[in-house]
């Protein structure tokens, strides 16, 4: 019997949804076989019952396409459009609000809440010149999370890769300052002791480990035969 379905060509074609789908599935599921399927099932839109009866071949060849569109590097897209409204960046980092900071500690690093952490990286833009814009005042993630799990692939990954670098680099940066800053590192270490293990170092550690538990994602479940 034949069949017509429709693979996607890159990560612009595959949602956040579709992922957080799939990758629910991987971390519960070690079975190869089953995962082929569901990807097909998750990423072309199938039903299992159509992709058991495809051919050993095909389903190895399409899986292995998408396998390699998770495994190439991605960069950050400040813009990006869905449907009609054009949605992006946070433009200035050094201005993030409390209320973004911490609404982004809470997500980044949940699978379950990446379209969460997208709906405060991510707004609609509201004014625009050039190369330069303002997007809309940050009112809480849950104005566009569910909007956000529609947005596709290869802007997420962007984001996770830029905020990945951005924490080696900060990493790196503020221990090297603590270093050579004796005194300071004292004053962070005594204010980190009696805030019971919080504070700005302790902070710093835990966004890589969280970015760095979040980008293994990037692969998982998708090294199939």
């Amino acid at each position: 019997m034949k069949i017509k379905i429709s693979i996607p060509t890159s990560l612009n074609e595959i949602t956040l949804e579709q992922y957080q789908r799939f990758i629910s599935i991987a971390e519960k599921n070690e079975d190869n076989n089953f995962l082929q399927l569901k990807m097909l099932e998750i990423f072309c839109n199938v039903s299992l019952e159509i992709a058991s009866n495809m051919s050993l071949k095909d389903v190895t060849e399409i899986t292995a396409n998408i396998n390699e569109m998770f495994a190439k590097e991605y960069k950050l897209q400040t813009i990006f459009k869905l449907a009609d409204t054009n949605f992006g960046f946070i433009p200035n980092l050094d201005e993030i609000s409390l209320g973004e900071f911490t609404d982004l500690d809470n997500y980044f690093g949940k699978m379950d809440k990446l379209h969460n952490a997208m709906a405060v990286l991510y707004r609609p833009i509201i004014d625009k010149f050039r190369d330069k814009y303002s997007i809309q005042d940050y009112n809480g993630s849950i104005t566009y999370c569910d909007v956000m799990k529609s947005m596709p692939m290869d802007v997420v990954f962007g984001a996770m890769v830029f905020f990945y670098n951005l924490s080696n680099e900060l990493l790196i940066s503020s221990l090297n300052f603590l270093e050579t800053n004796p005194e300071v590192k004292a004053l962070i270490d005594k204010h980190n002791s009696e805030l019971s293990g919080d504070g700005l170092a302790l902070t710093i550690l835990s966004v890589k480990v969280m970015l760095e538990d979040l980008m293994k994602y990037q692969n998982f479940g998708l090294s199939l035969p």
